[in-house]
């Protein structure tokens, strides 16, 4: 599957905005990784678009419906594995095992914190944004309460990360994505 191909399947269940750009966001989060870590960037980034390709019509199906709509384009098992694992603990029980999934898993709710935080500040954007002000937000519980400071703690752990340098990692990526999104949208 290309990436193009994966975008088309992506928009063939999702419609409003919000979910499509939390998906190239997250896509182009997990190219950044791919290249950091001398891996392929479009697997990365495919795993990235599909990964919530079940939520926007079947969200209490969420990472469960996703592996039949996969499955039936004949997505690589490899994908509908890691795809599953990023819900691993909430909604699915296919735990994260290897080192793209486990920054899938540590990133897709931090995305999201930084998206709402970037909106906060004077330029709209992550390319400005420091570690320093993105812990501040994340103890704030009441501000982008969605995000589930739990998972994002847990994403950490499991990579071995400090949560300063999932911040730091994940602030790079969103500055490199951040463009690339804008002109998909």
């Amino acid at each position: 599957m290309t990436w193009n191909e994966a975008y088309e399947l992506l928009k063939k269940y999702n419609k409003e905005p919000f979910h499509i750009e939390h998906a190239l966001t997250v896509s182009y989060v997990m190219e950044y990784f791919a290249k950091k870590y001398n891996e392929d960037p479009e697997f990365w980034s495919i795993v990235g678009l599909l990964h919530d390709i079940d939520y926007e019509m079947w969200p209490d199906e969420h990472c469960k419906k996703c592996i039949e709509l996969l499955k039936n384009a004949n997505v690589d098992d490899k994908i509908i594995h890691a795809v599953c694992s990023h819900g691993y603990g909430l909604c699915s029980d296919v735990e994260p095992t290897d080192e793209m999934e486990k920054i899938l898993f540590a990133t897709d709710e931090l995305t999201g914190l930084i998206w709402a935080a970037a909106k906060m500040r004077p330029s709209h954007s992550t390319k400005d944004m420091e570690v320093s002000s993105l812990k501040k937000k994340f103890k704030d519980k009441k501000f982008a309460a969605g995000c589930s400071r739990d998972v994002i703690k847990k994403g950490a752990e499991q990579l071995g990360w400090d949560l300063d340098k999932l911040f730091e990692q994940t602030i790079l990526a969103m500055r490199y994505a951040e463009d690339k999104v804008k002109s998909k949208m």
